[in-house]
């Protein structure tokens, strides 16, 4: 009898570690889970805009423009040569000089005739107008358009290296003051991460020489 009793409780304390066990692994599945969705998941990053909020228009930019609920309003047009651009409804409307917010509220006040409270979005998706200059020794030479902030690495990795080129020798053309200065820029040293001042983000009007 005591036999049969000791075996009993045996079994029971088996049983009982048997659950407690698989518990413990539910659980840490469970938590290793957690822990993997939550590596899994991108962090949530706020992204700069593409085009800044005060940007000014000019010719040859593309607008993409959208009325509220009034899909027949919605348009992507380019600036014509002589900053303005066309409609429905409307006649031209001055486009260059003006903030994409600038514009959009011109808009708003000259749809008010035909349209009840107009909501207007004005969007640059091609800026077109603002341009540097790549030449010498490069595969694409000429005007380039300027991106929101291009820096030189980005804008001679459009333009390409012919065989030729001089690359520690590349410098700068900037009007500043009313005067046109020089910078020297290694592209060597660059591509390193050496010096990362030189790495210039570069302005409207800016040429960049290729020996």
């Amino acid at each position: 009898m005591k036999k049969v009793f000791k075996l009993g409780c045996l079994l029971l304390l088996v049983a009982l570690a048997t659950g407690a066990w698989a518990q413990d692994e539910n659980n840490s599945n469970s938590n290793d889970d957690e822990n993997a969705t939550k590596q899994e998941k991108p962090p949530e990053v706020a992204l700069k805009p593409s085009v800044p909020s005060d940007y000014v228009i000019g010719a040859d930019d593309t607008l993409r423009i959208s009325v509220w609920k009034e899909p027949d309003m919605n348009v992507t047009l380019p600036v014509r040569p002589d900053g303005k651009i066309s409609m429905p409804l409307l006649e031209d409307v001055q486009a260059a000089g003006l903030t994409p917010i600038q514009l959009g509220n011109s808009i708003h006040d000259k749809l008010k005739k035909y349209i009840a409270d107009p909501r207007v979005t004005v969007v640059v998706i091609g800026m077109n107008s603002q341009r540097i200059y790549v030449l010498g020794e490069v595969q694409h030479s000429g005007p380039m358009a300027l991106l929101p902030n291009m820096t030189m690495l980005q804008a001679l990795s459009s333009a390409g290296f012919t065989q030729f080129s001089k690359i520690k020798g590349i410098y700068l053309l900037r009007m500043q003051d009313g005067q046109q200065v020089k910078a020297r820029f290694n592209y060597k040293e660059a591509m390193k991460g050496r010096d990362p001042q030189q790495n210039y983000a570069l302005k409207p009007g800016d040429t960049i020489v290729v020996p």
